[in-house]
């Protein structure tokens, strides 16, 4: 695992976190969680702007969406016991699980 991808995983988790403390601080009403989340997001700012570093604003916006997608979607079953209601919409999971093995293919992309 290279470091972009390393870099785009954080940078969702931590997105993830931030978007759990967003969803937390709506239920409770609970400042700390509201907190957390702007908290998250500066983090969101620091890993997004070291994948642009070595990277197009095209690649990374494809890598992250789709790693933020699926792994908050994995989250919220788990965590959260959120499920989808059709098959189709799981396939849509599958089909950004492919996107995410397609754009990241090319080992040797470099930003032009």
């Amino acid at each position: 695992m290279n470091n972009q991808f390393i870099n785009l995983f954080l940078l969702s988790i931590i997105e993830i976190f931030g978007d759990f403390s967003y969803k937390y601080y709506t239920y409770t009403s609970n400042f700390k969680y509201l907190i957390y989340g702007f908290i998250s997001y500066l983090g969101v700012q620091y890993f997004l702007i070291n994948a642009l570093r070595n990277s197009s604003v095209l690649y990374v916006n494809g890598m992250w969406d789709g790693l933020s997608g699926l792994v908050e979607s994995i989250a919220s079953m788990i965590f959260l016991g959120e499920r989808l209601t059709d098959y189709t919409q799981y396939l849509g999971l599958i089909l950004i699980i492919i996107g995410i093995v397609l754009l990241k293919a090319n080992k040797d992309y470099k930003y032009k």
